[in-house]
């Protein structure tokens, strides 16, 4: 069984003696409830991992020695999803399995037939769930690299990632060409456009063929946005060879 990955202050991870503490500490000495001798992995999120041995368990923090450390490089190309914001809590669940599979950037997208609306407060609190998830599965599939989730994306800025990606896709029901056909670049970003449950417009659709992406079927049959992202992820990092 690998041993469990929590984060940590990239200043910490100097030390050959590491104290875990505060919400990460607490998570792990009172509901993991590790003990002395057992192996643990600290991470700054940003490539950094250190193997550890727990030396001691207090009620709320693990004291560690470190045994070895690695840099585990950025991962290239990167996998970017422009996601659509799903109903309900199926955007938790696209973030969750999207991070699992291993994609690096997700935006959140406002497309126009969305039923969902971050607006205000929920904007904030929205995101924050997003990030969260992406936190916690980060941890779960014992990524060296947390993956970024960004600000809010109108079509406008969502099409300007289209641009700058060495290749982007939209996927798109009426499309003919698979995605799995389509040639990869070695490096640089590759971007996925996922639409809502209701279906691009028109005008996105021009918008981003206009950026230079290019409209793929992801298959046979009609996925629900919150798993498109990761179905789109999969053939791709499996296409560059990252699987």
């Amino acid at each position: 069984m690998s041993p469990p990955l929590f984060l940590s202050d990239p200043a910490r991870l100097e030390s050959d003696r590491i104290v875990l503490d505060g919400p990460e500490g607490r998570h792990a000495a009172a509901v993991r409830r590790l003990r002395q001798g057992e192996r643990v992995d600290l991470s700054d999120g940003e490539g950094r991992l250190v193997e550890c041995v727990v030396t001691a368990a207090e009620r709320d923090r693990l004291h560690l020695e470190a045994r070895d450390r690695r840099s585990v490089p950025r991962p290239d190309p990167r996998i970017v999803v422009v996601q659509a914001l799903p109903k309900g809590d199926r955007g938790e669940l696209a973030v969750e399995t999207m991070t699992e599979v291993g994609v690096d950037v997700i935006v959140p997208w406002t497309a126009a037939r969305c039923v969902t609306q971050w607006r205000g407060e929920r904007r904030a609190k929205a995101l924050n769930r997003w990030r969260g998830t992406a936190r916690e599965a980060a941890k779960q599939s014992r990524r060296a690299w947390l993956p970024e989730v960004t600000e809010p994306a109108d079509t406008a800025t969502a099409a300007e990632r289209v641009r700058g990606a060495a290749l982007a896709v939209v996927l798109h029901e009426e499309a003919e060409r698979p995605l799995s056909r389509v040639d990869v670049p070695d490096t640089g970003d590759i971007v996925v456009v996922v639409g809502p449950e209701g279906g691009l417009t028109d005008d996105e659709v021009a918008a981003f063929e206009d950026a230079g992406g290019t409209t793929v079927l992801l298959g046979p049959t009609v996925l629900r946005t919150s798993t498109a992202g990761v179905a789109a992820a999969a053939v791709l990092l499996s296409r560059v060879g990252r699987w």
